[in-house]
């Protein structure tokens, strides 16, 4: 049976869109894994998307048998004001059996502790350990990304990564699946003084931007 390669599925992070760093191009973390693997990519994510919108919108497209199904979701739900951890937890178990089902390999992405500002401690810590129990569930590898957090990695705004932090999360996939070569080894990171002081600029000019976001919302907040 001809299997359909790699499927993602998730929220703004596995769509993959943002800000390059240190001369690495912006793509999604699971892209990067795809073609570290030699395996066709199909990507299931949408900016925003909370669990319930990935098990109502992506887990019905699923076209298996595929070789790796990927889930990274929760960092949404973590983030809101109105986390509903049993509905979450509810949500994780149906998607993570669904791609199981679907998937020679499975691979369940947990959530950085440090997400978000202000910060949505500490229902990442929530979040991660039922993404955590349903991936022990069914015999899925971890993406452990608990520490995944300030730059390079991540933007100031504590939730989306750099380029530079799709490809260490990318990294860290291909090491739980015991791949035998890390996407890292097909990018070029510049990592000389003049790229690094370019990257502090941009880094600082984004901090700027964000600090101004945040203080609209303590304005608008209740």
């Amino acid at each position: 049976m001809t299997r359909r390669g790699l499927v993602a599925l998730g929220d703004s992070i596995t769509n993959g869109h943002g800000e390059p760093a240190l001369g690495v191009t912006m793509q999604s973390w699971a892209q990067w894994l795809a073609e570290a693997l030699d395996l066709p990519f199909t990507k299931l994510a949408r900016d925003g998307a909370r669990a319930a919108d990935v098990l109502r919108d992506f887990v019905p497209r699923l076209e298996g048998p595929y070789d790796i199904g990927c889930v990274y979701v929760g960092v949404n739900d973590a983030r809101a004001l109105n986390w509903d951890a049993d509905g979450f937890e509810r949500d994780v178990e149906a998607i993570v059996a669904a791609v199981a089902a679907c998937s020679e390999r499975l691979l369940v992405c947990t959530i950085p502790t440090d997400l978000g500002r202000p910060r949505a401690a500490p229902k990442p810590q929530a979040a991660t350990a039922i993404l955590r129990a349903a991936a022990a569930r069914h015999g899925a590898a971890i993406a452990d990304l608990d520490d995944l957090a300030g730059p390079p990695w991540v933007l100031p705004d504590g939730v989306h990564p750099t380029a530079v932090g799709q490809l260490e999360m990318a990294d860290r996939a291909a090491r739980a699946l015991g791949a035998p070569r890390v996407p890292s080894s097909r990018a070029e990171v510049y990592d000389s003084r003049r790229a690094r002081t370019r990257f502090n600029a941009r880094w600082g000019a984004l901090l700027t931007k964000d600090l101004g976001r945040r203080a609209i919302e303590r304005v608008r907040s209740p």
